[in-house]
């Protein structure tokens, strides 16, 4: 069994974003040689989240009005983890949209669904953050 590692590096000039990293992951494959076998994308930073779906605009802008009303980040003081920082919503908005995804490798390609696409979910921005790809099999 062969083992592959990388990380993937974003720095988000927003505070949010969902950004469709598919590509990336693919790329990490192919220099990989892996054909068959699992590979692990997660965030590295527990404001970040890396997470599968639908690429589609409407439902990426659902997210965004979805995730405000479970945790707005505004008014700050609500949260008692906001001493330092005001970031205590995008910790929670992560643990809503999971730390990782596994997707099975098969002839060489991620076996996904037909409209499945990974994704990374940057909740607290503007620095850098990375992402790591894990990919193991034969």
């Amino acid at each position: 069994m062969k083992s592959f590692r990388k990380e993937l590096w974003f720095e988000v000039p927003t505070r949010r974003a969902l950004i469709n990293i598919t590509s990336k992951v693919e790329d990490c494959l192919r220099e990989s040689g892996i054909r068959e076998g699992l590979v692990l994308v997660n965030a590295m930073h527990i404001t970040a989240s890396v997470f599968i779906n639908d690429d589609e605009p409407g439902l990426h802008h659902d997210y965004e009005v979805w995730l405000e009303k479970l945790a707005p980040h505004e008014p700050v003081s609500q949260y008692r983890h906001n001493g330092y920082e005001d970031n205590a919503d995008a910790h929670l908005k992560r643990q809503v949209m999971g730390r990782e995804v596994v997707v099975a490798i098969t002839d060489g390609k991620l076996d996904f669904g037909t409209w499945e696409r990974i994704f990374y979910g940057e909740f607290d921005g503007k620095r850098k953050k990375r992402v790591l790809v894990k990919i193991i099999g034969e």
